[in-house]
């Protein structure tokens, strides 16, 4: 075994001890591929009110802008699959929001690994991003061979499915880079006929302006009154395309602490978030994603559904 794919080793063996569902390694280099198809979604107003995602073009496609002499991109993934469900007479919240904001969680895991990587292999300079940088996660790691992009435009694995986060370490240090794998949505458009406002607009193709997570989430002014009664009850969030995936079949409960959902947000009623206090909402979303609507945009959600 050489140096490279030694050092690749020790990086994937500490990624599974953090508990890293998966660890998988490409090239830092240009996305080619990815470029149109991203200027073409920006030019169709695909992201509405997602100015953000105008900004840093050039970042978002190349990552040796984003950390210099970049080599690699080591992108990770991070069960979050709940083993509890909501009640069922009972606004719905998307799974990833149950417990602490992962930003929180997976940042503390790269820190960890970026220090074991420094600490074991030299001087290796490197940054961590857990969506909140021009990073696109999906298609590294689809190049890094951690799954396929399916026609909901999120990543499948035929093994664990897709309730799980992606992050990304792009370091200055020379690692041996993964192969991507094949795409299995075959003819399934199991998540296209299901999407309950029309978003996937063809296979492959999200219109982030029309999607549930976009207005109940990004949108800051009021929701379109055209889309009245097609939310199926989401108050933050949506997992319907994911919820209908066949390979979601083999998603397995997650095993961190963190992202275990505070009992009561579990037994809320439909009647116990419309009347919703700022002392619950506290409570309940202490160090959650969810405070990022805050309680005024979860109940302007909430009114909407109603």
């Amino acid at each position: 075994m050489n140096t490279i794919q030694k050092h690749t080793q020790l990086i994937k063996t500490e990624a599974k001890r953090l508990s890293f569902l998966s660890c998988g390694v490409s090239k830092a280099q240009f996305l080619e591929e990815e470029a149109p198809h991203l200027e073409k979604w920006l030019r169709n107003n695909m992201h509405g009110q997602m100015q953000y995602m105008e900004n840093h073009f050039d970042k978002r496609l190349d990552p040796t802008k984003l950390v210099e002499d970049s080599k690699s991109v080591i992108s990770l993934l991070l069960n979050y699959y709940p083993s509890e469900k909501q009640t069922a007479n009972s606004y719905k919240l998307s799974k990833y929001a149950f417990g602490t904001d992962y930003h929180f969680v997976i940042k503390d895991k790269l820190k960890s690994l970026l220090n074991f990587i420094q600490e074991e292999i030299g001087e290796v300079h490197g940054r961590a991003f857990v969506d909140s940088a021009p990073v696109l996660d999906k298609a590294w790691a689809a190049k890094s061979g951690l799954g396929w992009i399916g026609k909901n435009s999120n990543l499948l694995t035929q093994q664990i499915g897709s309730f799980y986060f992606i992050a990304e370490l792009i370091v200055d240090l020379e690692l041996e880079y993964d192969l991507p794998t094949t795409n299995h949505c075959g003819s399934c458009t199991a998540c296209i006929d299901a999407c309950p406002t029309q978003a996937i607009t063809e296979p492959y193709l999200v219109d982030g302006s029309k999607c549930i997570s976009y207005f109940t989430i990004e949108l800051k002014e009021n929701i379109p009154t055209e889309f009245k009664g097609q939310f199926d009850d989401w108050m933050f969030g949506c997992d319907v395309c994911q919820d209908v995936c066949p390979w979601n079949r083999f998603s397995k409960s997650h095993n961190e602490p963190l992202f275990n959902p505070n009992p009561e947000l579990l037994s809320m009623t439909r009647e116990d978030w419309e009347d919703i206090t700022e002392d619950v909402f506290k409570k309940i979303f202490k160090n959650s994603a969810v405070k990022r609507t805050k309680l005024s945009g979860l109940k302007r959600n909430i009114n909407f559904l109603k």
